[in-house]
């Protein structure tokens, strides 16, 4: 909830007709995954207030769209994955293998996380 995420802004994963990014991805970002995203034209990092968007730092808690994730996995900058936290449609899009291997349970300081 700190940012709210999630396409419909309610903090959960959720999805609908209207994401047409699959916004189903819990993720909990590094550096790498903003570098990775950004240079691949999705900025991650900037405020964009309009669109209720914060601008995300490592350690972040975001839900991301299942196809951007799996670019960044193939790539090698992969973020991490809520599982628990992450819509079961993202498996329309990434395989479940993919999204174990970089599964964590988020700790009470996420900075642990980082890279």
């Amino acid at each position: 909830m700190d940012p709210v995420t999630g396409f419909y802004r309610d903090g959960c994963c959720s999805t609908g007709p209207e994401d047409q990014g699959s916004h189903t991805i819990c993720a909990v970002v590094t550096a790498d995954f903003l570098e990775h995203q950004r240079r691949i034209g999705n900025d991650l990092s900037t405020p964009v207030p309009q669109f209720q968007f914060p601008g995300l730092v490592p350690g972040d808690r975001w839900c991301v769209t299942a196809a951007n994730w799996l670019r960044a996995h193939q790539e090698g900058a992969a973020s991490h994955v809520v599982l628990a936290s992450t819509h079961e449609r993202a498996l329309d899009i990434v395989p479940l293998a993919a999204l174990k291997e970089h599964a964590v349970d988020v700790p009470a300081d996420p900075s642990a996380l980082e890279r």
